[in-house]
Parts: C-alpha cells; sequence; structure tokens
C-alpha cells in the first residue's frame, strides 16, 4: 500500500475526544485539517510526529507506504514537517542548511555539494549556497526550509500552518510553490491551518480534528 493511512487513529485526553481520523492520502495529494484554535489541530500532527504529551492516550494506527509506524521514534517514522517559522540555522550558510538534512548514504563532499546543487535549482535558488541566511527574503528562507525538508527524504509531508506568517503575495507564491513540489515529488501530505483558501489551494479532501468532512 502507498500513501499514507490513518487507521481510526483517536487520541483522548481523559473522557475527551480530542482528535478521531480515519483517512487515506495518497502520494501528491494533500489532506487539509481546519479547525479554530484549541481544536486538536496541533494534535493531531503530534500524534503522527510520535511526539504526544504525557496526558494523551493514542489508539489506531498510523501507516506510511505499507509500514506501520505507530510504534516507532520520530526520527524512524519517515515524516517531515514544515513549520511557519522557517528555523534556519544561522551560524550555517544556506547550502550548510541544506547539506545538515541530507541523509548518510549519500557520501562524499562532492556527492553532497550535487545533491545541494541540484535542490537550489529546483527552487530557483542556484548559486546561493554560500549565502548568509540573514540575507535572504522570506520568500526566499521559506524555500530553503522546505528544500532542507525535501532533502531528509521523507516518505510523508506535514505542514503546520507553514504560510501564515507571510504576505497576501508571497503566501500566494509561497503556497503555490510548496504543493507543486509536494507534487513533484509524489509525497501524501496533512496541511493543518485556519485559512480556507489554504484549503482550496490543496485542492484535497477538508476535515476538521474529529474527523467530520468541511467540504462544501
Amino acid at each position: 500500500m502507498t500513501g499514507l493511512w490513518l487507521d481510526r487513529l483517536a487520541v483522548t485526553q481523559g473522557d475527551r475526544t480530542v482528535v478521531a481520523l480515519d483517512a487515506r492520502v495518497a502520494p501528491g495529494e494533500v489532506l487539509t485539517i481546519m479547525g479554530p484554535s484549541g481544536s486538536g489541530k496541533s494534535t493531531a500532527l503530534a500524534a503522527m510526529l510520535g511526539m504526544l504529551p504525557g496526558d494523551f492516550r493514542l489508539s489506531g494506527r498510523i501507516v506510511l507506504a505499507g509500514r506501520d509506524v505507530t510504534a516507532l521514534p520520530v526520527r524512524e517514522r519517515g515524516i517531515g514537517l514544515l513549520f511557519q517559522d522557517d528555523v534556519l540555522f544561522p551560524h550555517l550558510s544556506v547550502g550548510g542548511n541544506l547539506a545538515f538534512a541530507l541523509p548518510a548514504e549519500i557520501r562524499g563532499r562532492a556527492a553532497r555539494r550535487a545533491a545541494v546543487t541540484a535542490a537550489l535549482d529546483r527552487a530557483d535558488l542556484a548559486g546561493f549556497a554560500d549565502r548568509d541566511p540573514a540575507t535572504l527574503s522570506g520568500g526566499q528562507r521559506a524555500r530553503v526550509a522546505l528544500m532542507r525538508t525535501l532533502l531528509a527524504r521523507p516518505r510523508a509531508l506535514l505542514l503546520d500552518e507553514p504560510f501564515a506568517r507571510l504576505d497576501t503575495d508571497l503566501r500566494d507564491r509561497i503556497r503555490s510553490f510548496v504543493l507543486d513540489r509536494i507534487r513533484a515529488e509524489g509525497l501524501p501530505a496533512i496541511l493543518v491551518t485556519h485559512d480556507a483558501g489554504d484549503a482550496a489551494a490543496a485542492a484535497g479532501n477538508v476535515i476538521d480534528p474529529q474527523g467530520r468532512s468541511l467540504m462544501p
């Protein structure tokens, strides 16, 4: 089975059900989870990542590319995360930030440099490897952050309000870039947002954290 399957995934806190999801996300597809603050969106992401606080209880399964990852540690799940903050390392160059994410099997300076160069080319940032992240625009930083996430070769991608802090014009452009890369990479993705424009651009199913459809 390809893609991501949330198999009767439920998160409870005491006698309250915070998250109840039963959904499949195909490669290149984006499932949007919408809801106001406090509705369980962040808890849903924490469950998928394996980072639930101790006062929550999890049941059901998270199956990725046919593999049950529910009990695996965070680093072994193969799930990437893109935040609303780009979180680039200020002490590394742009190229250094990208190289940090490269898997260990890419060995040798030439091979790693080639992987970084190819990622910058795909992000329309050719020649930016030696730049200080502090000199980048907001849109450039967002693209570097996405490419760093993708260089780690995740099998699925979670997007935690990644466009929330961008102004309207930049939001549209970066959102298109991110969604295009998800489709090009063939990644199943889950977008958490409170913005209906994000959900419309993702062009997939839209649900709340309790699994109720929000499609018109």
